[in-house]
Formats: structure tokens, C-alpha cells, sequence
């Protein structure tokens, strides 16, 4: 029954067509800070190379072909995740039935789109605090 008042309730069509119109702006969102993510994590590592154990001639660096090619993919992966977790847009739209729609969508989508844009960026910005705040962590790790 919930399922035919949602398909017949005109407003959820139209909520449906208002976020799905937003996807590619999201999506856009998604890859440009991803990549600029991706450039901050290797300046990162370039920077605090002497604090993060330089490998040794037997070990792998951290740009090889097949790392960038892995962490491509996990990120994609995590786009299509973010892409699942999009849906929340119109779901808690239909949830809190807000009164004022227009608002309570543009706000929506601002919060999640700078909170899924910001996300990717956690990982330089977790890794400089630890080579800047606690230096002897790579040293105690072991073999890097």
C-alpha cells in the first residue's frame, strides 16, 4: 500500500526528478575532488617523506602503475557508493515531508554535496596530522 501512495503521490515524482536532475553536477563534484584528493595525498607523501620511512630498494613505491590503477578503482567504487547513499535526498524528503520544499532541498543537497566532495580529502589531511603530531608512528609500524 505505502508503495502505491508513493508511485500516485505526484510530489514524489517531482521530488525524484528535482535530485535526479542534480546527479551530474554531484557526480562532477565527486570526480574533481577526487582527484585533487589523490594530488594532496602524493604531495603529502613527497612532503613528509623523511618522516614516513623512505622504502627501501626491495620495496614497492607508493605510485606504481598498479597501485594508481587500484586506487582508481576503489574510488569509483566509493562514487558508486555515493551515488547509492544520493538517494537519501529524496527518501528523507519524503520522511519529514518539509514545508518548505524548495528550501529544504537546496539545503539538503548543500549538505551533502559539500560533506561527499569533502570526504575524499580525510585521508591527506588524516596522514599530515600524523606525520606532523606523531612522527614515531611510521617508525613503529615496522617494514612500509
Amino acid at each position: 500500500m505505502l508503495d502505491q501512495d508513493v508511485i500516485q503521490n505526484p510530489r514524489a515524482s517531482e521530488s525524484l526528478r528535482w535530485w535526479e536532475s542534480r546527479r551530474p553536477r554531484y557526480n562532477a563534484g565527486l570526480l574533481v575532488s577526487g582527484i585533487i584528493a589523490f594530488a594532496a595525498y602524493a604531495i603529502v607523501l613527497i612532503h613528509f617523506q623523511d618522516v614516513i620511512r623512505a622504502p627501501s630498494p626491495s620495496e614497492e613505491d607508493g605510485f606504481s602503475g598498479f597501485t594508481l590503477v587500484l586506487q582508481g578503482f576503489g574510488y569509483l567504487f566509493m562514487m558508486f557508493v555515493a551515488n547509492v547513499c544520493f538517494f537519501l535526498g529524496p527518501l528523507t524528503e519524503l520522511w519529514f515531508r518539509p514545508r518548505n520544499v524548495d528550501a529544504y532541498r537546496k539545503t539538503a543537497f548543500r549538505l551533502g554535496f559539500w560533506c561527499s566532495v569533502a570526504l575524499p580529502f580525510s585521508i591527506p589531511v588524516l596522514l599530515t596530522l600524523l606525520a606532523v603530531f606523531y612522527p614515531a608512528y611510521w617508525q613503529t609500524t615496522g617494514s612500509r
